[in-house]
């Protein structure tokens, strides 16, 4: 996946021969990364779930008892959608005319990843997930079970609905993956619908985004912050950001900020900020004078502050999801996320000068005050040994809005560039001993989300055809009086989906349920969109069940409650930045074309035939009887006699 864009994007500036075609076998790897890693995933039990399983802390025979629960029902939904995948495959092997990737393969030949991956998947979850063979007979009984609902005749299937939905939403709460509950509930309300859909539809969907061309921006860039995070990028830049503005007050703390907002620009909001960097930045800010506690709640706050700065993930599926140009929503994110690193570090600058840390603390070996000389050679040093991480995103930004590389190419180029860097030039990183596991815990991580994106989107697409996001624009519309009521409507509900969900799932299930509302109360699509994504930041520091919570609670072996606790200042301070976001649009708009867009009527204030030069009913009539004579008088044509032969042959043709 790395190699052929980098070697594409050579061809054509050498040359300027495209291989267009090439590119389509980085869509089909990113498929088999997929479930190749969906299937790793499933084997270390390391699918993604919510996080209110945790909290029960349940031991003994109770423990196993609901881990039996959990994995007869994920086991049995991620049978029926390898069942759905084949069905899928068959199909797509017997089109007349097949996509053809370079080389004369059919992309049907690649699509066979799909029902492996989920029978693996559903094997490996019936066989880990319980620890005898009573809890894996039940798990295979649920599976037969499930097949057998197929017999029950369309029209009489509500009750299997409600039981079958029930079950699920039970499992997921519990613990069961995720993509469980959204693939399982699409299958069943397609299953259930009065004019039942074939549940080959979800994996119909998960084909489409994840062979979707921008979303192999996704491993690509996370691959990339792996390979920073797993070598020694994290100890150059902590002394470069250190040098830089550790001899301030709250300087160390600013450091680590900084620090975790880089690599979570590359990582998205996976946790891998905390899990991979806590365990440096936590000495560092323990020896500069911070409390443990302090230390703690900062790097919590800190693992997705980096969110909307480029070239964030979540910022790129955003774009694909709600079909805005994702090189508005980069640009109109830069001011809103340097908003947050900015209450952040004031805060940690407060909090330093309140516990009467001076300017010259712990870190800091010079300042610019006491020897600029000194001070700016030390800079140089440490910007000498990290001038290929700092290079990095300057390199991307220029690629991607200069318009040399797409944003598809500049992930690869970024994966490639973070490869060299820490296996060839620093050689933190062992080709033998260190690459192979740095894949392998991306494709892992990467699996579970995109395994997620797939059947969210055939879940989200049966909303669709059942119109609720129509119903529910109409009953808000009805409901809610005013724009500044919809949005802290919309920054409760989105914190409630950030701590519950996952982003990337969140972003594919909720964005298509909201763009139609706000459509109506004229709130331009590139500010939701960081609305949208600035509440589910936040939402991973609100507990019970933020994600940040539960990594920061794990990394540092502390209680769960004790986080919530160390958490809660940062949490505050953050929310101020999110509701600024929210009701200051100039902060995200600055940088977009706004006039080349039609604004939405406000239907609630304006009069919407005002200024119409409208007929009266009078010429309306007169109009229509214009239109239509007098129907006494006209002879009716004749209606021709349709050719039914003749029109099923041009049918069956198209």
């Amino acid at each position: 996946m790395v190699v052929i864009p980098v070697i594409s994007v050579v061809v054509r500036w050498t040359t300027g021969a495209s291989l267009a075609s090439a590119n389509l076998w980085v869509q089909s790897l990113n498929l088999w990364i997929a479930f190749i890693g969906g299937a790793i995933a499933a084997r270390a039990s390391r699918h993604l779930s919510l996080s209110t399983g945790t909290l029960l802390n349940l031991q003994g025979r109770t423990r196993d008892l609901v881990a039996g629960f959990t994995s007869a029902i994920a086991t049995a939904v991620t049978a029926l959608l390898a069942y759905a995948s084949w069905e899928l495959f068959l199909a797509e092997s017997q089109s007349a005319n097949p996509l053809t990737l370079a080389g004369g393969v059919p992309m049907w030949m690649m699509q066979i990843i799909m029902p492996a991956g989920f029978a693996a998947m559903a094997i490996r979850l019936a066989w880990h997930g319980n620890r005898d063979w009573r809890g894996r007979l039940v798990a295979l009984l649920v599976v037969g079970a499930s097949f057998s609902l197929a017999a029950i005749p369309a029209g009489d299937r509500g009750l299997v609905v409600w039981v079958g939905g029930a079950l699920i939403l039970g499992a997921v709460t519990l613990g069961a993956p995720l993509y469980s509950a959204l693939g399982g509930m699409a299958m069943l309300l397609f299953f259930g619908a009065p004019i039942p859909v074939s549940i080959a539809a979800v994996p119909a969907e998960t084909f489409r985004i994840v062979a979707d061309p921008t979303l192999s921006c996704l491993p690509l860039f996370t691959l990339a912050g792996y390979f920073l995070a797993e070598g020694g990028a994290s100890r150059r830049l902590v002394s470069v950001f250190n040098v830089l503005v550790g001899w301030l007050p709250g300087g160390v703390a600013a450091t680590a900020v900084l620090v975790c907002a880089f690599f979570t620009t590359f990582t998205g909001a996976s946790g891998v900020t905390i899990l991979a960097l806590g365990g440096l930045l936590l000495p560092v800010l323990e020896g500069a004078g911070y409390s443990r506690k302090f230390s703690i709640g900062l790097i919590t706050a800190s693992g997705s502050i980096g969110l909307l700065f480029p070239p964030s993930l979540p910022v790129i599926l955003y774009g694909v999801a709600s079909h805005v140009p994702i090189t508005d929503l980069f640009i109109a994110g830069l001011v809103p996320g340097l908003l947050l690193v900015a209450l952040l570090v004031g805060y940690s600058v407060v909090h330093a000068l309140g516990n009467g840390q001076s300017a010259g603390q712990a870190a800091a070996t010079c300042s610019p005050m006491s020897g600029f000389g000194s001070w700016c050679t030390s800079l140089a040093q440490a910007m000498r040994g990290a001038i290929f991480e700092i290079s990095l995103p300057i390199l991307v930004l220029v690629g991607i809005f200069g318009g040399f590389v797409t944003i598809f190419e500049a992930a690869a180029l970024t994966a490639a560039y973070a490869f060299v860097t820490e296996v060839v030039i620093h050689r933190d990183l062992s080709i033998r001993g260190d690459v192979h596991r740095v894949m392998t815990e991306c494709a892992t991580l990467m699996g579970g989300v995109l395994v997620i994106l797939g059947v969210a989107l055939g879940f989200t697409n049966y909303l669709v055809d059942a119109e609720i996001p129509m119903a529910l624009s109409q009953w808000v519309s009805e409901s809610v009086s005013n724009k500044i009521v919809f949005l802290l409507l919309l920054n409760i509900l989105l914190l409630l989906v950030g701590c519950l969900m996952d982003i990337y799932s969140a972003i594919i299930v909720v964005v298509p349920l909201i763009t139609p509302i706000a459509e109506v109360f004229g709130i331009h699509p590139v500010h939701l969109g960081i609305i949208f994504l600035a509440n589910l930041e936040l939402g991973y520091l609100t507990p019970p069940v933020g994600l940040n919570l539960f990594l920061a609670s794990f990394r540092f072996k502390i209680p769960l409650t004790e986080v919530y606790r160390l958490a809660l200042p940062f949490l505050a301070i953050t929310l101020v930045g999110v509701l600024l976001i929210t009701y200051v649009p100039q902060m995200t708009l600055w940088g977009i074309d706004t006039e080349s867009s039609v604004e939405s009527p406000n239907f609630f204030e304006d009069e919407p035939l005002e200024g119409l030069d409208l007929p009266s009913p009078d010429e309306l009539q007169q109009m229509l009887n214009d239109d239509l004579g007098d129907p006494g008088s006209a002879t009716p044509a004749p209606i021709p006699e349709l050719d039914m032969d003749a029109i099923m042959q041009e049918l069956e043709a198209e």
